[in-house]
């Protein structure tokens, strides 16, 4: 039994998601497939991007990006060293690709306004050495992608958009992940549709979608379009099992392309509820001088249309943080870190990484003050809209220094 009277995720899955997966169980057919592929167009059509590949997870589209970007059969290929920039407020599996590809992370600080990557600070901290942007979409918001745009152009950079925390936010009525050479989704529990687990990463080019391919499914030729060219080049071998590239197994199964397929043909849908439930409460909060006094709550950026993830919020100078969020957790709110805080402040981060140290203010005052409630797929009543705003209120309160 949840513990909680208003969690960060409610149960994500309908009946007809459901009845989709038990479909696919019952034909014994589980392994990716024709269902995946299905998905895979399905997805592009509606984004407007070329190529869709899904995933395993999110993480795993991250891993790929990289990957490809690294790749021998790619013509324009990074090189050991090169430089990738990347916000501090990211998450593990944002920051670990970069690494495990042999390049070097460069972190940025983050506007305190939209939580995304500080554009004045990006353009510092480009070097002759940098060659790509892990852009991460925070929470459903954007950065002004116009603006990022003209520096991606202006220094020649790759840009792969992390928007495993932003399906279905626009900006200037194009979809995130439509922006860059590589975008990546999350299809987690808590994200804006659900398979369970399960992601997708969309490229522009052909020969990226290709290497990506090939990745994907343990570095075989049987799922590429030039396979019965390989296969006349290696006539000694069995044609199913041709391995022409590196590889992992990252492979979705067709159980969650189609939960996946039957959430994401709504997503406009769950938008429009989940940003009305968002709205009403953030109004209801600015209605409330306490409230109002001790916490900024993060709005839109300038000509983005988001779907919030959550609602993140920065706690004034004033509050003692823990002393809040343990108040507020215990009396039925789920709360959580914005991400996992400013990233350079993990162990694993100083294990493996960081001798340099970062001035990240602003990821340093999200770290410290900040966190986010979560919004259900079902409206919420009146009733709980208000004792939410009520035990936000009292324990600001008592929990000033």
């Amino acid at each position: 039994m949840n513990k909680y009277i208003y969690p960060l995720v409610d149960n994500p899955f309908r009946k007809k998601d459901l009845k989709s997966a038990i479909e696919v169980i019952k034909t014994g057919r589980i392994t990716m497939s024709k269902n995946v592929a299905a998905f895979e167009n399905q997805f592009s059509n509606k984004i407007k991007n070329n190529f869709s590949i899904m995933t395993n997870s999110g993480s795993s589209a991250n891993l790929l990006a990289l990957q490809c970007l690294i790749n021998p059969y790619r013509k324009k290929k990074l090189k050991k060293g090169d430089e990738v920039l990347i916000p501090a407020l990211c998450w593990s599996t944002s920051l670990w690709p970069i690494i495990q590809s042999g390049l070097k992370p460069v972190f940025v600080d983050v506007d305190i306004n939209n939580l995304n990557i500080d554009l004045n600070d990006m353009e510092r901290k480009i070097s002759k050495k940098t060659k790509a942007i892990m852009l991460v979409h925070v929470l459903g918001n954007c950065p002004n992608m116009k603006l990022l745009i003209k520096l991606k152009k202006k220094y020649n950079l790759i840009l792969i958009e992390d928007t495993c925390e932003s399906l279905g936010t626009m900006f200037n009525k194009k979809f995130l992940g439509t922006f860059g050479e590589f975008s990546t989704f999350s299809f987690y529990s808590s994200h804006q549709i659900s398979s369970g687990e399960g992601g997708m990463i969309s490229c522009k080019s052909r020969e990226d979608y290709e290497i990506i391919k090939s990745l994907r499914s343990h570095g075989w030729s049987r799922d590429l379009s030039i396979h019965k060219k390989i296969i006349k080049q290696n006539k000694h071998l069995d044609e199913k099992f041709i391995f022409y590239n590196s590889g992992y197994n990252l492979r979705p199964t067709e159980v969650s392309a189609v939960i996946a397929a039957s959430q994401f043909r709504d997503l406009d849908k769950f938008k429009k509820t989940k940003n009305f439930i968002r709205n009403q409460i953030v109004k209801k909060f600015r209605s409330n001088n306490v409230i109002n006094n001790y916490l900024k709550i993060i709005d839109p950026t300038h000509n983005s249309d988001p779907f919030w993830f959550g609602i993140p919020m920065i706690l004034s100078d004033k509050i003692n943080r823990m002393k809040f969020i343990n108040l507020i957790n215990k009396q039925g709110l789920e709360t959580r870190p914005i991400i996992s805080g400013n990233f350079t402040k993990q162990p694993a981060v100083k294990k493996y990484l960081i001798s340099k140290k970062y001035k990240l203010l602003n990821a340093d005052k999200i770290n410290d003050n900040g966190f986010f409630i979560g919004i259900p797929f079902n409206k919420i009543s009146d009733n709980l809209l208000n004792k939410i705003c009520n035990i936000f209120e009292k324990n600001l309160q008592i929990s000033k220094v």
